[in-house]
């Protein structure tokens, strides 16, 4: 393409967090212009950050219908490709099934609905329109996460046993959504954030790195759900076990009264021949741990194209030693999605790295996963089939 992708975006005003992020990840390579947006459904918040970006008054819209509707009316050459969506959960759905079927792409924040049901309904309306979907499972970024999946994949660790993933943070470990956390508010209502809280939010981004590491998909698991805070309505932490369906077994930690952690997500995973372990807060390593050699450290770096898989290196934007860090790994999503949507209006076909990024089937499984935990918790029977359909 001869031209930046036209982005439209939806939420993100000044008085949010994640709006920012995006849009930072976004401009990252200068692939994506932001043209429009519905930002707030505050009208004065909408227009006051639409005078922040720099966008038209125009083009600065009170509701995500009136974007939609007046930017398909737009020229071609004029009008947004796609649109981000970065509102709580229960505002997720009805602009994304609108934007497709208006024909546009979208971009979209996890969880991806509100319900199971709502996510299945979107993954139809993306098989019907033949519309990209890109949803923001950030670690999935991350280069040295993308090395690890390459390795399990080449088959180099032997078969998977063992997937241990944990995610603690410590910010919720007090009522914080009744003083003043405008994050905490929402994430602890089940209005607003879906019938789980601490799984709903951090638990679905260590299940699909579970899953996305190991190439393997979860079928079974026993959960544990606990609110540990006195008055809050939703789980604040859990504990999950896993059977995949490659015959591994699993253990899935999620909490956010784990006072003291910041973003503490880890996984290992273990086949017959050794092990992989990577951290969030360490992210430019991966430590392989061998059953007959001396355990190696992995780096990223653009440099270290002879050791690195070239989904690795495709992911990698400085030499090494300088951090790639949760903005990089945010920009990859984005980038990946830019590359593939490009592609695709010239007619010609993403390469593999490209299309690496996670799409309506993750936001899915997703979904299943908060479905399957929250019955699981609930239930008297130790395991509880997983179900999708």
């Amino acid at each position: 393409m001869n031209r930046k992708l036209r982005m439209g975006m939806v939420g993100g005003g000044k008085d949010a967090f994640i709006g920012a992020i995006h849009r930072i990840a976004a401009h990252m390579d200068g692939l994506i212009e932001l043209s429009c947006g519905a930002l707030s459904i505050n009208p004065d918040i909408a227009k006051e950050s639409g005078e922040m970006l720099f966008l038209p008054a125009a083009r600065t819209y009170l509701t995500y219908e009136e974007m939609i509707k007046k930017e398909s009316e737009l020229p071609a050459s004029e009008r947004i490709d796609f649109i981000t969506i970065v509102t709580p959960n229960f505002a997720h759905f009805g602009p994304a099934m609108m934007a497709l079927d208006h024909g546009f792409h979208v971009v979209i924040e996890k969880p991806m609905t509100f319900t199971l049901e709502e996510a299945k309904q979107l993954q139809q309306k993306v098989k019907e329109t033949g519309l990209t979907l890109c949803l923001t499972h950030t670690y999935a970024g991350y280069p040295m996460v993308k090395q690890a999946k390459a390795m399990v994949a080449s088959g180099v660790l032997g078969k998977v046993r063992k997937v241990w993933v944990e995610y603690p943070q410590g910010w919720l470990s007090k009522l914080s959504e009744r003083e003043g956390n405008k994050q905490a508010a929402w994430r602890t209502d089940p209005k607003r954030s879906g019938k789980s809280g601490c799984m709903g939010d951090i638990g679905t981004h260590a299940a699909h790195l579970a899953e996305y590491i190991s190439g393997a998909e979860i079928t079974h698991l026993c959960a544990d759900l606990n609110t540990m805070v006195e008055g809050r309505a939703l789980d604040d932490d859990g504990n999950v076990l896993l059977k995949f369906n490659n015959g591994a077994n699993g253990v899935l930690m999620a909490s956010q009264v784990a006072a003291g952690e910041e973003n503490a997500l880890k996984i290992r995973v273990y086949g017959e021949n050794g092990g992989l372990e990577w951290a969030q807060q360490e992210p430019n390593t991966l430590i392989v741990k061998w059953l007959d050699q001396p355990t190696q450290i992995l780096r990223a770096g653009g440099n270290y194209g002879d050791r690195l898989s070239s989904f690795a290196t495709h992911n990698c934007r400085t030499p090494g030693g300088h951090p790639e860090g949760y903005l990089e790994a945010f920009g990859n999503i984005y980038r990946n999605f830019a590359l593939t949507l490009s592609a695709r209006i010239d007619g010609t076909t993403p390469t593999k790295e490209m299309l690496d990024f996670p799409t309506v089937d993750e936001g899915v499984r997703g979904m299943a996963f908060i479905d399957n935990v929250v019955a699981s918790a609930q239930s008297d029977v130790k395991w509880t089939a997983y179900k999708v359909d």
